[in-house]
């Protein structure tokens, strides 16, 4: 028997947690960072068809000081890898960011020492957005389950005991081969 019982009916309930997400997924201002093919694929989520300010979006920012989500699309070249940490450094926090495109995730085609072989060198990367360029639905949807992971975020001391929570489990998938054993080895 909870507080919801004793209260009349329509009242709504909630926590601090709930509408923090609530508030931060709802009204999350991108930064673009669209450096080759995939930026125009950046740009077409603009567009009336697909239209990201149908989810709090449409203030998309040149400025990092105003800006929370960075979309890096395309390949990050060596000379444009401090800029690119430096603009993420001035983003106010929380932030998030999203490799949009294979480039931006591993390099791509460019296999070579002028590109960065993937922008979660030099950046935290929360969603990793495959194609090559991705289309404009992919980064809507890439967009739509970041939305879902900051509404889901933790707060406070309940935020810590998340992120030890999801280390532990990634160091429990690696390494991905047993080294324990002989076959490993050889």
């Amino acid at each position: 028997m909870g507080l919801e019982e004793h209260l009349p009916g329509g009242f709504l309930l909630t926590t601090v947690e709930a509408m923090a997400g609530l508030a931060r997924k709802s009204s999350m201002w991108p930064m673009t960072f669209g450096l080759a093919c995939c930026g125009m694929e950046l740009m077409a989520v603009g567009d009336p068809r697909h239209d990201f300010s149908r989810f709090g979006m449409e203030r998309a920012s040149g400025s990092p000081r105003q800006a929370d989500l960075m979309i890096v699309a395309g390949r990050v070249s060596q000379k444009m890898a401090p800029v690119l940490r430096q603009l993420y450094d001035q983003m106010a926090s929380p932030k998030w960011v999203i490799a949009m495109g294979v480039c931006a995730s591993s390099g791509g085609m460019f296999n070579n020492y002028a590109v960065v072989q993937g922008v979660d060198h030099l950046v935290p990367v929360d969603i990793y957005l495959p194609g090559c360029p991705p289309r404009p639905e992919m980064l809507l949807d890439a967009i739509l389950k970041l939305h879902d992971k900051v509404q889901n975020t933790k707060l406070g001391a309940h935020r810590r005991d998340q992120i030890v929570a999801e280390e532990r489990a990634r160091l429990t998938q690696l390494p991905l081969i047993d080294v324990s054993s002989p076959s490993a080895i050889h």
